[in-house]
């Protein structure tokens, strides 16, 4: 009797034991009884449940999860086909939805890959190559995580960003992209060429403008200081003049002979000039 009744608590203990289950931090659990979800956890820590067979628990990943998915071409709005490389951030919020739609990663991978693949599609289609590759790449990914998160949500996921790793263009269009865009960036140059040739012919003009009003009024207070000198030497020559004009017209006299006489000159007098006399008397 005492027998049975060890083997009976060592069964009760066993039992327990197996309805006894730990959820780690970086988990959370489905249970399920006889095949069908009843309830989920999601606090990390020591749980119970009724002992197999009866209920089991089906664990899920609770970290934040990457999916990086196989490049595939794209048609850009205005017709490039791109060779787009992208992958996902996301994760499982509620893993009893999770469980009743897609079951398991691997089936959840292949959804999110047909949301993302589509909501990219859609997107890029409204929008030139020259704006995926750099102008508005951020505003369109924006877009795509909301629209694939909305759509995601079905199957218990958050997707919490996508991005484009790489964009490539196919080997067979490369060169004349290549081309079209050496073409589109000389032309640019060209006209910021063009651009800066006129604005230095404008500053030029402007330059050589300032240049010849700067010069006509220096030539203009030239000319007014030379007058007013000239006035003043005048002036003083009349006042000199008139208080001894014997003397003046002598001294006139002698610079006029010292410019017409030197070494080489040979000059005849008639006897009744003023140079005669002054040279034979000296007055």
């Amino acid at each position: 009797m005492k027998r049975a009744i060890i083997i009976v608590v060592i069964l009760a203990v066993i039992i327990l034991l197996t309805g006894i289950f730990i959820v780690d931090e970086k988990e959370q659990v489905v249970i399920l009884q006889f095949g069908k979800p009843v309830r989920e956890i999601k606090d990390p820590g020591l749980h119970i449940k009724i002992p197999s067979p009866i209920q089991q628990t089906v664990v899920f990943d609770d970290r934040l999860l990457e999916y990086d998915s196989p490049p595939e071409e794209i048609l850009s709005k205005d017709k490039k086909t791109l060779i787009v490389d992208n992958y996902v951030r996301w994760r499982i919020i509620d893993p009893l939805l999770f469980l009743q739609t897609v079951q398991a990663i691997p089936t959840a991978l292949t959804r999110l890959d047909d949301i993302v693949y589509s909501e990219l599609r859609r997107e890029l289609g409204t929008h030139n190559m020259s704006e995926i590759i750099t102008e508005n790449r951020e505003l369109i990914m924006e877009v795509v995580t909301r629209e694939s998160r909305s759509a995601a949500t079905a199957y218990g996921i958050d997707v919490i960003d996508v991005r484009i790793r790489r964009v490539d263009l196919p080997p067979e269009n490369e060169a004349s992209i290549y081309a079209r865009m050496e073409a589109e960036r000389k032309k640019q140059a060209n006209q910021f060429r063009s651009e800066g040739e006129e604005e230095a012919q404008k500053i030029r003009a402007s330059t050589d403008r300032d240049k010849t009003i700067i010069l006509a009024e220096s030539y203009r207070r030239a000319e007014e200081i030379r007058g007013n000198g000239d006035a003043q030497a005048i002036d003083i020559y009349a006042q000199a003049f008139s208080s001894d004009p014997e003397f003046y017209e002598f001294l006139r006299t002698l610079e006029a002979y010292k410019s017409i006489l030197d070494s080489k000159t040979t000059v005849v007098l008639p006897a009744d000039s003023k140079l005669f006399q002054l040279l034979e008397t000296g007055q």
